[in-house]
């Protein structure tokens, strides 16, 4: 973990916010995996590939699984579940794979889910079919 401070103008050090390491969640170093900063963990765009960088699968609901399980990865790391979720971003590179998307999610989210957004993924990148990201509010 590594942590980035502040000193307030009382001359207290303050945590800003703690970047979040998993080696459970494929990683880059073109981007923090999540960052957690007060309450809030937010978990950046995760897709459907395994640590060792292989595709889940060729299906959107392989891709999906995959992706949610990095993201919880990362929660899991920042001390947040699945049930502190408040936020869900969803990219897919087709729009058309909605449905199937949907269908594995909802086995994620079965009850009260958190707020969400789906887009298309804008960024073409050979095989992925699916980015998601989140936001959890802790205690």
């Amino acid at each position: 973990m590594n942590l980035w401070t502040r000193t307030r103008p009382d001359g207290i050090l303050d945590q800003m916010r703690e970047l979040i390491k998993t080696p459970n969640a494929p990683s880059s170093p073109l981007y923090s995996q999540g960052v957690k900063s007060g309450n809030h963990v937010h978990v950046s765009g995760l897709v459907g590939i395994d640590v060792s960088g292989n595709l889940a699968g060729p299906t959107i609901q392989e891709q999906t699984r995959q992706a949610l399980t990095n993201c919880r990865a990362v929660l899991d790391e920042a001390g947040a579940t699945l049930e502190d979720v408040v936020e869900v971003g969803i990219l897919l590179s087709d729009p058309t794979d909605f449905a199937g998307m949907n269908e594995e999610y909802s086995t994620w989210f079965p009850a009260e889910p958190p707020t969400r957004y789906v887009a298309k993924l804008g960024v073409e990148i050979p095989g992925v079919l699916v980015s998601i990201r989140m936001t959890a509010i802790l205690g």
